[in-house]
């Protein structure tokens, strides 16, 4: 099975998964967030980690789509310890910059692609979504009369 983690600094994590959860109905079950807590050491934040990995008694089969804040940021790397520690990162995919997204791409869309395409869809999605947006005003209507 493959589950969806969320990781970050403060918060971020927890609201994209509540977020998600207006989408996803019942696979939200299968989305974990981990927010690195203002003021928490690193250490503890790990153990932490460790701490829920071992109450959750994956499989060894089991697959992880990791989707963190910031590329390189300490709740990423902590979280990939583990993985590593654990066995099971070089099946994992994971990203950082994360938007909702490329979040609601990979939940949707992770039991029905392998890691490559999955990964191309998330990567696609996400910087599509990216977009700025401008409301048109009133006199800029006029100007086109």
């Amino acid at each position: 099975m493959k589950y969806l983690v969320l990781v970050s600094h403060g918060g971020l994590a927890a609201g994209l998964k509540t977020s998600l959860g207006m989408f996803a109905g019942d696979a939200i079950e299968r989305v974990e967030a981990l927010g690195l807590k203002p003021g928490e050491a690193v250490g503890d934040f790990k153990t932490r980690i460790q701490t829920w990995f071992d109450a959750k008694s994956f499989k060894p089969d089991d697959q992880f789509v990791v989707m963190a804040d910031i590329v390189g940021g300490s709740p990423l790397t902590t979280f990939t310890s583990i993985l590593q520690e654990n066995g099971y990162l070089a099946t994992a995919l994971i990203f950082g910059g994360t938007n909702l997204t490329m979040a609601l791409t990979a939940l949707v869309s992770m039991d029905a692609m392998d890691n490559e395409t999955l990964s191309q869809s998330i990567l696609s999605e996400g910087s599509s979504a990216l977009q700025r947006f401008q409301l048109t005003t009133q006199a800029d209507d006029d100007d086109n009369i």
